[in-house]
């Protein structure tokens, strides 16, 4: 079996732009947490926990990215976002504490703030689409 080597592309359009679904894998599953993207056939990933689960979808993106750029395949726009993918500021006041603990979670995890109210964000979204 040969080895393949495939150079890191930097995809057209962040992570964050694209929609993707966190759903609970049963116990038959492995128990855990599957996320998919509707727009990017075959790209998944999964984790012990919800977090986990998007935390190694960031990885399963830059992988699949690469790959269908190797391959010559174009890749698909984020379709939620309309034509725009380019991301928003948000400006939202938050009470002290909350922003403490975000602030200390994100140093805990190894992240930027921003970084982890996106993912929070992403997930608590992924939940309420699969309860709907």
């Amino acid at each position: 079996m040969s080895e393949i080597t495939i150079t890191h592309v930097e995809p057209p359009y962040p992570f964050e732009a694209y929609a993707h679904v966190v759903e609970p894998l049963t116990e038959e599953d492995g128990g855990g947490y599957l996320i998919t993207f509707p727009d990017l056939p075959g790209c998944m990933s999964d984790g012990e926990t919800e977090t986990e689960a998007v935390l190694n979808a960031r990885d399963a993106f830059s992988a699949w990215m690469s790959a269908r750029a190797h391959i010559g395949k174009p890749i698909p726009k984020p379709t939620r976002h309309g034509e725009s993918a380019e991301p928003v500021r948000l400006m939202q006041r938050l009470p002290r504490s909350l922003h403490a603990n975000l602030v200390a979670r994100a140093k805990a995890e190894g992240t930027s703030l921003n970084t982890l109210v996106t993912m929070l964000l992403a997930e608590g979204l992924g939940k309420r689409e699969h309860r709907a």
